[in-house]
C-alpha cells in the first residue's frame, strides 16, 4: 500500500478492526519489520530497523495501551532511557521535572511532573504518552485509537491539542474508528480494508456513512434499528446498595434501580463517578458496604461471582485484557472460560476438545472474529477482535441477564452495528440488559430507559423517548 503524509496536517487512518491499520504504523515506528517498499521520511528514504532508529528521525507513537510504569513519577516515565544526569553520575530529578514542566506549559499539556502515574486518570497518563514522544523530539505523532478509553470532555481536550500541534507544523497521524471523531479533527483521511488503501478524501467530501460504507465494504446502519420494549418482570433489582471503591470511600450511595427482563437500562455518566465499583457488585467481584441485590428475587449480595454465573449473569467487563480475557490462551479456551468445567465442553474432570473446538469455531464465524483459528492465542488479535471474543462468549451462553460495561470500545463501526443488533436481538427474546457506556450517543440509542449517575448516586432516570442529549449532559455533570 502507499501512504503520503504530510506536516501540519491530522491524518487519520480508519478501517475495521484487522485492516492493517495497527500494523503499518508498526512498521513505520520499527516494531514490525517490512517485506518490502520503502519508507521516505522528510523526502530522504529512511532505514527503521526498530524504535530506537524512529525516534532517531523524530517519529513517536501513543499506543492504544500506554506503555508507563506506573510506580514511577511522571517526569520520571518522560525522562525513562534519556534521563538528565547530574553530579555523580545520578539523575537530576529536580531538573528533569522543570524540563517536563516546561515542555508542558508549551503545549498546554497541564499535568503534575510530580504526580505518580498510578494516580493519574486515564486523560491525565495519555497526555503523559504524548510528552514523552514530544520530549524525544518527535515531529511525527502515531496515534493509536487515542479516545478508546476516553471521556467525550477528555476527548475534546486531546482535539485541542493535536489542532495546536499541528499548527506548528508538526505531523499526526489518527487511527481511529470512530467516525465523528474523523469528521471533527482530521485534514485528510486514509480508509483501509484488508490490508489495503481504499480511498483517500476529506471531511468536507465525505459523511460518517460514507466512510462507513468504505470500511466495510456495504452500507451500515450508523442508528440502531430496534422495536419499542416490551419488559416483563425484573430480573435484577438493586436496593438501597451501598459500595466502597479500594481506598474505602463511598463509591455507589444508595442506589435504588431495577432491571426488567426484554428491556435496556442504560447507565450515563462520566467515568469517575461509581459506575466500575457498581458494575463489580453487580457481578460479584466487589462485596456491597449494604443493601441488597436481587437476581429473579434470589438475595445475591453476598454471593461469589461463580454463583452470578451460575444464575446467568453475563458480564462484558470495561478493561478486556484485566478482566475479560487471558492473553496467553488460546481463542477457543477463552470462549469457555465461564463454562469450561460444564457439558459439553467437560465430561466429569475431562475436557471435551472436540466440542470447545467446534463451539469456538461457530462463534469465530458468528461474531466475526478475525483470526487464523480458534487456536491463536488470544493475545496475538487486534484490540477490537478481542473485545469481539468477549462479547461472543457471554452473549454466546445465552444468559438471563447482561452487565455490558463498554460493549463496544475499540471496536469499528460494523463491529458496533453487529454487537448492537446482537444485544437487542436478545433484548427481544427476554434479555434484561444493563448497559454502561461512556458514548453517550450509545446509551441514547439502545437503552430504553436512561439513568444518570453522579458522585455514586442516580440522579435521574428517564424513559428512552423522553433522554435529550442536553438535558442528560446537565445531570451528569451535577447541574440539573
Amino acid at each position: 500500500m502507499d501512504l503520503v503524509i504530510e506536516w501540519g496536517q491530522v491524518h487519520a487512518l480508519l478501517g475495521e478492526n484487522g485492516a492493517g491499520k495497527t500494523t503499518l504504523m508498526n512498521v513505520v515506528y520499527g516494531l514490525v519489520r517490512a517485506d518490502g517498499g520503502e519508507i521516505v521520511f522528510d523526502g530522504n528514504p529512511a532505514a527503521i530497523h526498530g524504535p530506537t532508529d524512529a525516534i532517531r528521525l523524530g517519529i513517536g507513537m501513543v499506543h492504544q495501551h500506554f506503555m508507563l510504569i506506573p510506580p514511577l513519577t511522571v517526569a520520571e516515565n518522560i525522562i525513562l532511557g534519556h534521563e538528565t544526569v547530574g553530579p555523580l553520575s545520578t539523575v537530576d530529578v529536580a531538573k528533569a521535572r522543570q524540563q517536563v514542566s516546561a515542555l508542558a506549559n508549551r503545549y498546554r499539556l497541564e499535568v503534575d511532573p510530580a504526580a505518580r502515574v498510578a494516580n493519574l486518570s486515564v486523560g491525565m497518563q495519555q497526555r503523559v504518552e504524548i510528552l514523552k514522544t514530544l520530549y524525544r523530539g518527535a515531529r511525527l505523532l502515531i496515534m493509536d485509537e487515542p479516545t478508546a478509553v476516553l471521556t467525550p470532555q477528555e476527548a475534546q481536550g486531546l482535539f485541542e491539542i493535536l489542532r495546536s500541534l499541528a499548527k506548528e507544523g508538526k505531523a499526526i497521524i489518527f487511527i481511529t474508528h470512530k467516525l465523528g471523531e474523523v469528521i471533527d479533527i482530521s485534514d485528510r483521511i486514509t480508509v483501509m480494508r484488508h490490508g489495503k488503501v481504499v480511498a483517500t478524501t476529506t471531511p468536507r467530501e465525505s459523511s460518517p456513512a460514507d466512510l462507513a460504507r468504505l470500511m466495510v465494504g456495504r452500507p451500515v446502519m450508523l442508528q440502531v434499528d430496534k422495536r419499542p420494549a416490551r419488559p416483563g418482570k425484573p430480573v435484577m433489582e438493586l436496593q438501597q446498595l451501598v459500595v466502597e471503591d479500594d481506598r474505602r470511600h463511598t463509591a455507589v450511595n444508595g442506589i435504588e434501580l431495577e432491571v426488567r427482563s426484554g428491556e435496556i437500562v442504560g447507565i450515563a455518566g462520566v467515568e469517575g463517578n461509581g459506575q466500575n465499583e457498581l458494575v463489580e457488585a453487580l457481578v460479584g467481584l466487589r462485596q456491597p458496604r449494604s443493601g441488597t441485590i436481587l437476581l429473579n428475587g434470589r438475595d445475591v449480595t453476598r454471593t461469589s461471582a461463580r454463583t452470578f454465573i451460575s444464575l446467568g449473569v453475563g458480564h462484558i467487563p470495561a478493561d478486556r485484557h484485566r478482566m475479560g480475557i487471558v492473553m496467553e490462551l488460546s481463542i477457543a479456551d477463552n470462549l469457555v472460560l465461564a463454562t469450561y468445567d460444564r457439558r459439553p465442553f467437560a465430561s466429569g474432570i475431562v475436557r471435551q476438545l472436540s466440542a470447545v473446538w467446534s463451539y469456538a469455531k461457530k462463534l469465530i464465524k458468528s461474531f466475526d472474529i478475525r483470526a487464523g483459528s480458534p487456536g491463536q492465542p488470544v493475545g496475538s488479535l487486534s484490540g477490537g477482535n478481542q473485545q469481539k471474543v468477549v462479547a461472543a462468549r457471554e452473549l454466546g451462553r445465552n444468559p438471563k441477564v447482561l452487565i455490558a460495561s463498554q460493549p463496544t470500545r475499540g471496536l469499528d463501526v460494523g463491529s458496533i452495528e453487529f454487537i448492537h443488533k446482537q444485544i437487542v436481538t436478545q433484548r427481544d427474546a427476554g434479555l434484561g440488559v444493563l448497559l454502561v457506556s461512556s458514548e453517550l450517543d450509545e446509551v441514547l440509542s439502545l437503552a430504553d430507559r436512561v439513568a444518570v449517575m453522579y458522585r455514586g448516586q442516580i440522579v435521574g432516570v428517564l424513559e428512552g423517548k423522553d433522554a435529550e442529549r442536553e438535558r442528560i449532559g446537565l445531570m451528569m455533570a451535577g447541574a440539573a
